[in-house]
């Protein structure tokens, strides 16, 4: 293996993984084929998302880049934001920090126990700011379908920007729902035309809700920060939740709170650490590694 000198962290939170890179010393042009042959869980180092930490642009501690495993850019990631807010509170000492972001600046801080609580700001509710292709007087539900005429497997569905598009389709069983098999078709539809990320929410109790992520980009999920976020939003405009609730993902918890002093939401959850290295110079020429 020839590396290219340019250094890695594998991190991922509940087990939504990222390959991170530090370049604010040495700026990086990454192309997208680049972005895929990283990604790759077969060839490459294997990952939802790439994001790169980069010098900051408007007064924060540093800006974070983000692009899904497919190489499309994207302006928000809530388990990313936990994994770099942890590197950037080490490196400054601080107790907490601020990150540039495609979609503004989120605020990072430690809760404790190996946990970080991120200040996501407050959600995008209006049809225009999410975005949807029709009008929709309440977002709340949106007039979408999926299954037989009359008969839907699931119907109207919230939607909310956590700086990213979701759609949220409250269900009796999450688990009875292939999100695999449909997932990319829903994310794709015309409706949503910077695509979507598709949920599928089961609500347990008014604090505890079991949610299923098809990511737009990187497909299923083990976790995915923003949709949960936008989740715990939804519940509660559709008084199916408290403001305060606990989210469970394949890959685990996540504590959300809508807060109505200051309508942000704020997302706590781990982060793990998996291994470092330097990249293969093929990687980043965007070829595969045999």
């Amino acid at each position: 293996m020839v590396t290219s000198g340019v250094h890695f962290r594998k991190m991922n939170g509940l087990g939504n993984d990222f390959v991170v890179l530090d370049v604010r010393s040495h700026p990086l042009a990454l192309s997208d084929d680049a972005t895929r042959a990283i990604a790759d869980r077969d060839k490459g180092i294997g990952c939802d998302q790439l994001i790169t930490i980069e010098n900051p642009r408007a007064g924060g501690d540093a800006y974070m880049g983000i692009r899904n495993a497919d190489g499309s850019t994207v302006g928000a990631c809530g388990n990313a934001s936990r994994c770099i807010g942890r590197l950037i509170l080490n490196e400054t000492g601080k107790s907490e920090v601020r990150l540039e972001t495609p979609s503004g600046v989120i605020v990072c801080s430690d809760a404790g126990d190996g946990r970080i609580t991120v200040d996501m700001g407050e959600p995008r509710l209006k049809w225009n700011e999410i975005p949807l292709s029709e009008e929709f007087a309440d977002t709340r539900t949106i007039e979408l379908e999926v299954g037989p005429l009359g008969n839907p497997v699931m119907h109207s569905p919230s939607a909310v920007s956590m700086g990213n598009p979701h759609v949220i389709f409250f269900v009796k069983d999450a688990d009875a729902i292939d999100l695999g098999r449909i997932g990319s078709m829903l994310e794709h539809h015309p409706l949503f035309p910077e695509r979507a990320n598709i949920s599928v929410a089961q609500v347990l109790s008014p604090t505890h809700i079991k949610l299923k992520v098809w990511e737009r980009g990187a497909g299923l999920t083990r976790a995915c920060g923003t949709a949960a976020c936008a989740t715990g939003v939804a519940a509660v405009r559709r008084h199916l939740a408290e403001r305060k609730v606990t989210i469970t993902l394949p890959g685990g918890d996540l504590d959300i709170e809508w807060r109505e002093a200051d309508n942000h939401v704020y997302m706590t959850g781990p982060i793990e650490f998996e291994f470092e290295g330097d990249l293969d110079q093929r990687l980043l020429a965007g070829g595969v590694v045999a």
